[in-house]
């Protein structure tokens, strides 16, 4: 039996109880077979622990202030040099190239090599996100499997070799601990026989990391680019307050996190019988569909104007400004705070040092850069997937015209 649960606070609820197992990426198992998004009980909280010594606040902070800013000035000027570009493209790009950092991968900084870790990020999404897939789906697992052991050949072994002697020499006592790169690959290698970890379940660790961060970042850099066109157009005077205002551009880029959650709909299957505060009943065995676009645009919570964007709308205490959208309970996005910052309603930072999120830097550079829609090529919605992201995003930037 399948139950539906489209209210934000029966989603909520869902998200905590233990007795309902991940299931949306079943069908995506070609990279996310074991990985950690798919792991349910102890399992997944010896890998959490794990994982989660890297993606601590501070260092969030380390990347945003000393990594982000860099990263996307150097991918973006070229575009910005020749006067026009595909947000999708620029996202990608920045987001990979983070990612890549994230996950462990070693770099020789080549256009090619760009260029071929971009094809295996996109592809390795296609695959992850195959339940949506209007393709047909054995051909996808099958041109994923490739692209997986290409992967591997071509940045995985050389990477695991380097940081093999680098650990080794960290046993011997000839390098100090914090000569390691800080990085889910080498946290994963000095526990590969605590865990069980063999190789091809550490490359399609890698590989989720990857394209998890680069897929979801791109297409919520995008929204909130599209929506704020939109919204600045009826509402010029927000316009410049975007540009000028770094918070109010984080709470455009929640609202945009809001409408568009980077799945549509979060996957359960229920190992037991569960009730819901509501009174709702789950029989064990049933499939649980968390609708989270219809729980995000809940007018019980979010008003009214639920569906519509709107960056001052007011906010429910307990009510985070991006929904549901960054999931929930032991499942919750692991790096939520890279990606969307923090919520300043629930901090008291110093914005010198404030936690933005990447996908409010990335639109304060593009913004900084004079970006516009371009008049001659509109935006398209992605063919190859259900889900609500754009294939293309045509834009211009007015620093670069004569």
């Amino acid at each position: 039996m399948e139950v539906r649960l489209a209210t934000f606070d029966e989603v909520r609820d869902a998200f905590r109880q233990k007795d309902l197992k991940q299931s949306l990426y079943d069908e995506g198992g070609v990279v996310m077979a074991g990985v950690l998004l798919t792991l349910h009980g102890d399992e997944h909280r010896s890998r959490r622990r794990l994982e989660n010594r890297l993606f601590r606040r501070d260092t969030f902070r380390r990347y945003e202030h000393d990594l982000v800013a860099d990263i996307i000035s150097g991918t973006l000027a070229p575009f910005v040099a020749g006067g026009r570009a595909d947000l999708v493209q620029v996202a990608y790009r920045v987001i990979m190239n983070l990612t890549a950092l994230i996950a462990g991968l070693d770099r020789a900084g080549t256009v090619e090599e760009t260029e071929s870790l971009l094809r295996y990020t996109k592809l390795f999404s296609v695959g992850a996100t195959l339940a949506h897939s209007t393709r047909d789906h054995d051909e996808v697992r099958a041109e994923v499997a490739a692209g997986l052991a290409e992967f591997d050949a071509e940045f995985l072994r050389p990477s695991v070799e380097r940081r093999r002697k680098l650990l080794d020499q960290v046993a011997a006592g000839a390098l100090a601990e914090d000569a390691l790169p800080p990085d889910v690959l080498t946290t994963l290698l000095r526990n590969e026989d605590d865990l069980d970890l063999p190789p091809d379940l550490i490359l399609r660790e890698v590989a989720f990391y990857l394209q998890a961060g680069s897929h979801s970042t791109a297409n919520a850099f995008t929204h909130t680019m599209h929506e704020l066109f939109g919204w600045g157009a009826a509402h010029p005077d927000d316009l410049g307050r975007a540009r000028a205002d770094r918070l109010f551009l984080q709470r455009c880029s929640h609202e945009a996190l809001r409408l568009y959650p980077a799945s549509p709909v979060a996957l359960r299957v229920a190992l037991a019988p569960v009730r819901l505060r509501t009174g709702r009943e789950i029989g064990a065995g049933d499939a649980v569909v968390l609708d989270l676009m219809a729980a995000n645009r809940d007018p019980a919570v979010f008003g009214a104007d639920a569906a519509a964007f709107n960056p001052r709308r007011p906010l429910p205490d307990g009510v985070a400004p991006w929904g549901h959208s960054f999931g929930g309970g032991t499942h919750a996005c692991i790096g939520a705070e890279l990606d969307g910052g923090l919520d300043p309603a629930q901090t008291r930072d110093d914005p010198a040092t404030h936690l933005f999120g990447t996908v409010t830097t990335l639109a304060a550079a593009v913004l900084d850069a004079g970006v516009r829609l371009d008049p001659d090529r509109a935006p398209v919605l992605d063919p190859d997937t259900s889900r609500p992201h754009f294939g293309s995003y045509p834009v211009i930037f007015e620093s670069a015209l004569p």
